[in-house]
């Protein structure tokens, strides 16, 4: 083979170099290693602090949302109440004036007795069908056959 190109002459080495024996590792390869593994501790160190800032600000979140549906939920169970209270006083004025209209029919005691009867009739009727779904939840957590 003829050397065409300027330069240097080659040797025979650089025409067909030796075999690379085993590479030691040297400073350099060393420097790049424990810099991609500070890099990644770096990351991972991002990573755990992003992790507790969102904790953080899920726990507020939820603590925010807990408080403002305490609040709802009890102005709700005043609102019931109210309702409650109101409904009540609706059935003794009915109670009243059915007693008033029945009086002149059926003398007074009778329009007591009418009246009552009626409301121990749905009163019978209201525990009766509570007593049914009491059984119905209880047989929903009775030990037993759960197919």
């Amino acid at each position: 083979m003829l050397d065409t190109e300027p330069g240097a002459p080659r040797s025979a080495e650089t025409e067909h170099p030796a075999p690379l024996a085993a590479a030691a590792p040297d400073a350099a390869t060393a420097d790049e290693d424990s810099a991609g593994l500070s890099g990644l501790k770096d990351e991972l160190t991002h990573l755990v602090e992003d992790a507790r800032t969102y904790a953080a600000a899920e726990i507020a979140f939820q603590k925010t949302r807990a408080g403002l549906a305490g609040r709802k939920a009890g102005r709700a169970l005043v609102l019931l109440v109210l309702a409650l209270v109101l409904l009540n006083l609706a059935l003794v004025a009915l109670a009243v004036g059915a007693v008033i209209a029945l009086a002149p029919l059926v003398t007074i005691w009778g329009a007591i007795a009418i009246v009552v009867g009626v409301l121990l009739a749905g009163v019978v009727l209201l525990v009766t069908g509570a007593a049914r779904e009491g059984r119905v939840l209880g047989a929903m957590f009775a030990p037993g056959d759960e197919t």
